[in-house]
């Protein structure tokens, strides 16, 4: 049986220093039992320290083997699902197997076909792993968890490798996203400011419709679309783009659309959650899904703005929705 090496704090990094809320660590090098001197290229350097990472822990099986925790959700050890971290210092033609060894959900995709994601400083478009190198099954050795095996071939020395999940979608990116769409000043596209997460960060609500629907004492019919209340299910994201970036469009479909209806659209309602890598829950651990019969506007201020804006909404008086 090999012997298992902890990780080791890179050189110059404070060793225990977690991030405060997220629990995420500064770069780690995983060098073998007993050695003391500068990592090599080969002793492969960690890090999830950026925003939507998720890595909790690294064991070295053996020079080609390594076990990999993920961290669980902030504030709920329920959900371990999202990983997306970096991995540099790497050899050319180094053959490495990477096993996620707590994973909290029974039954997965990685079971059907999906693969993990990849991309490098070289390569920076996201490529999934072939689907004959990933197996997921139940494991003994880790207490009865669930485990996802990949293998990996590094080829290039000086580049950095990403590993995720899936293709993530991050706050900050929304954030760039919406301001690009604000720069163009299109007359039926207003955004504003719901309310706030926890940690301060914006509840962003679009209106998507033409002026003339806005006018006071105008028939409005609402189709209201929230996205994103889990944050590892990244496709939300990526959905709620296309919807918006299809609505402010001159498809001749979208303009009829923009005529006839109001669309209000908030696009994340865990912002937090997106931001600390978690996979189903907030900063306080709250399945957030789990509670729109009765939002608490400390604890799930997202879900009580956007409830409290769609009562509003129909006991409106003057408008028809």
């Amino acid at each position: 049986m090999a012997e298992r090496s902890q990780t080791a704090p890179e050189a110059g990094s404070d060793m225990g220093n977690d991030d405060a809320i997220g629990g995420n660590v500064s770069k780690y090098v995983v060098l073998p039992t007993g050695y003391c001197g500068q990592p090599k290229k080969g002793h492969l350097i960690f890090d999830a320290c950026f925003e939507s990472g998720n890595l909790g822990r690294v064991d070295q099986v053996s020079e080609f083997e390594y076990d990999l925790s993920i961290r669980p959700d902030t504030c709920n050890p329920r959900f371990r699902v999202w990983f997306n971290f970096t991995i540099e210092n790497v050899k050319e033609s180094q053959r490495v197997i990477f096993n996620i060894v707590n994973f909290s959900k029974t039954k997965s995709l990685y079971r059907d076909g999906m693969a993990p994601m990849v991309k490098s400083t070289s390569r920076p478009k996201w490529q999934r792993l072939p689907p004959k190198n990933v197996y997921y099954y139940r494991c003994p050795d880790h207490r009865k968890n669930y485990v996802m095996s990949f293998a990996f071939c590094f080829d290039r020395e000086e580049d950095i490798y990403q590993f995720a999940y899936c293709y993530p979608y991050t706050y900050t990116r929304f954030q760039h996203y919406l301001d690009s769409l604000q720069r163009r000043n299109m007359d039926y596209f207003f955004r504003e400011q719901l309310g706030q997460s926890v940690q301060q960060r914006q509840l962003d609500l679009l209106t998507i419709t033409s002026p003339d629907n806005l006018r006071e004492g105008a028939e409005q019919k609402v189709i209201f679309i929230t996205g994103r209340v889990h944050p590892g299910e990244t496709p939300s994201s990526f959905v709620c783009q296309g919807i918006i970036d299809f609505l402010i469009s001159q498809h001749p479909i979208a303009r009829v659309l923009r005529e006839h209806l109001v669309f209000k659209i908030a696009p994340m309602l865990n912002p937090d959650g997106v931001y600390l890598g978690n996979y189903r829950c907030s900063l306080m651990g709250f399945d957030l899904n789990r509670h729109w019969l009765d939002p608490s506007p400390w604890a799930h201020p997202t879900l009580h703005g956007v409830k409290q804006l769609i009562i509003q909404m129909y006991s409106d008086p003057v408008s028809n929705r």
